[in-house]
């Protein structure tokens, strides 16, 4: 793998904060945390941007401040300024389709009715991204999915969570850099 941009989708505010749907804000804090590098707010791109410069390696994390539903406007403008290939761009996100405290690595794919990687899609004209799922699970019924997303998770449910992304971040040099084959074993290998 060769990233140059990891993308953490959530919705910007304060009442979004702990939602479910902010999975992928979640990591992206921590991942910058880790490298004690603070997102900056950067209009031109429509949300907060950090460089790291480590191991030899320089990259970007972005956070949008769009909502979710137009999360490729920022991720597209950040791509084009800094001519940054599709494959070179790691989305994170919530996935309704994995338990809390699963998660998945993969490149490519549909979208999945997710608002934000069907933006992300239509801004790069590609699908051949990253992309991190974080298990958020699923409330049993596709009309309380909206609801759900959008509801803080039950302390036990974050736990697992936050297990999952605490995991990813003890990754980061092979999540980024490493062997994709590997990178894709050792992610979705964790057992929560």
């Amino acid at each position: 793998m060769d990233i140059a941009l990891v993308v953490g989708l959530g919705n910007p505010g304060a009442q979004y904060d702990h939602t479910r749907h902010n999975a992928g804000f979640w990591l992206v804090d921590q991942l910058a945390d880790e490298y004690r590098s603070p997102l900056r707010d950067e209009p031109r791109f429509f949300g907060a941007m950090t460089r790291i410069q480590a191991e030899g390696q320089d990259w970007r994390i972005l956070k949008p401040s769009t909502f979710m539903n137009l999360s490729g406007k920022s991720v597209g403008a950040v791509a084009q300024f800094f001519k940054i290939a599709p494959e070179s761009i790691l989305v994170v996100h919530d996935e309704l389709d994995l338990l809390p405290g699963k998660m998945k690595l993969k490149q490519g794919g549909g979208h999945g009715g997710h608002n934000g990687l069907k933006s992300i899609q239509a801004q790069l004209g590609t699908a051949e991204f990253w992309r991190l799922r974080i298990g958020i699970g699923h409330p049993g019924h596709r009309d309380a999915v909206t609801g759900f997303v959008l509801g803080n998770p039950p302390a036990s449910e974050r736990q697992l969570i936050h297990a999952a992304i605490d995991h990813a971040v003890a990754q980061r040099n092979l999540l980024l850099f490493g062997d994709s084959a590997q990178a894709v074993t050792t992610i979705n290998g964790f057992a929560g």
